[in-house]
């Protein structure tokens, strides 16, 4: 019997066969390509994690400037920790497009060592020949 006992190796075998976790990573302007990914990635029996506020839509929570500003910070940083979470990130990437806040969080993926998908392939995102 292993240091941890019985009950770590029932957590082990369990946490072996649990679905993959996937993060989606994306421009809220493409909210209905991200939930449209987040039913595609579902329905494959994956577990996701997804941005959980659209703050180009109008809603009281962010109709203050300063609020706003308190709140993207506070969502920024709680994406990263859905990276850390996940086993893999998606990013959903109509016509190629990736803006600042979503090639901040592909870099971070990439440094702590998370596979990356993407939706829509540009000459970044395409394999080496």
């Amino acid at each position: 019997m292993t240091a941890r006992g019985i009950d770590g190796y029932v957590r082990d075998r369990e946490a072996a066969r649990r679905p993959k976790i996937v993060v989606l990573c994306g421009s809220t302007r493409y909210w209905e390509q991200l939930q449209e990914a987040n039913l595609y990635e579902t329905a494959a029996g994956r577990i996701v994690l997804a941005p959980g506020c659209n703050m180009k839509a109008t809603h009281p929570l962010w109709a203050d400037p300063q609020r706003a500003d308190q709140l993207k910070q506070v969502l920024d940083t709680l994406h990263l920790r859905k990276i850390d979470m996940a086993d893999e990130v998606l990013v959903v990437n109509p016509g190629g497009y990736i803006g600042d806040s979503t090639r901040r969080e592909i870099d971070y993926a990439r440094s702590v060592g998370k596979p990356i998908r993407y939706t829509h392939t540009t000459p970044e995102t395409a394999p080496c020949p």
